[in-house]
């Protein structure tokens, strides 16, 4: 009988582009997909996070944003979008709880 070895790594780095949408989209203001990308991309060359180009971080934002459509999370209206501040303030303390007990996991 062979025994199965476990190799990869289970645990995700914190998805510093999501939280960062969720972080704009949090102000009672509605953005098109342009002005919402300077805003985050600045935020994350701040955090000296924007690894990988430009154009590649574009489209990760862009997927990013239609997954937080689809989740109710965020209204498309035309061009703009506007997050919804219960979904989105519910969606961050989930995350924030993930990253706290992600460390944790990780010392065991």
């Amino acid at each position: 009988m062979a025994i199965q070895k476990k190799n990869a790594f289970s645990r995700r780095l914190p998805d510093l582009v999501t939280e960062e949408l969720v972080a704009v989209l949090s102000q009672k203001k509605a953005f098109e997909f342009k002005q919402l990308f300077e805003i985050v991309h600045e935020n994350l060359r701040q955090r000296n996070a924007a690894s990988g180009g430009e154009e590649m971080l574009r489209l990760r934002a862009y997927e990013k944003l239609q997954n937080l459509v689809a989740r109710g999370a965020v209204k498309k209206n035309g061009k703009s979008y506007k997050g919804d501040s219960a979904a989105l303030a519910a969606m961050a303390a989930a995350n924030a709880a993930q990253a706290a007990a992600a460390p944790a996991a990780s010392r065991s």
